[in-house]
């Protein structure tokens, strides 16, 4: 399928699949025309990649990640070597960011409440 045929299919920008692409997340072949060919595959991979970014991982993580992952709209995983100790890595992360917001918040909170 061309390149508006999968962004009507996925919900996905054109621009945004190529960015995809580009990323390494996506495979497209070309045509004798030089257009994007996508196969039936590349519409659950995208909704996968979609899956992934909505959850806060970066499409750095998402190439290392998506050869385990199995499902669509709510994505599981076949662990892969190492696949879990990245996920730790994120998930840890994600923890630090949390925390720093939170002192952020607290500070604020306390000039907020000062007469």
């Amino acid at each position: 399928m061309l390149i508006g045929e999968m962004a009507r299919r996925t919900g996905v920008s054109p621009r945004l699949l190529r960015y995809y692409e580009e990323q390494g997340l996506l495979d497209a072949r070309r045509g004798p025309n030089g257009y994007r060919e996508y196969d039936e595959d590349s519409v659950l991979t995208v909704r996968q990649v979609r899956a992934l970014l909505n959850v806060g991982l970066t499409t750095e993580v998402i190439r290392a990640v998506l050869p385990c992952v199995r499902g669509g709209e709510q994505p599981g995983f076949d662990w892969c070597a190492d696949l879990r100790a990245l996920l730790n890595r994120e998930l840890a992360a994600i923890d630090e960011r949390i925390d720093g917001l939170q002192r952020s918040r607290d500070a604020i909170a306390g000039y907020l409440a000062q007469p």
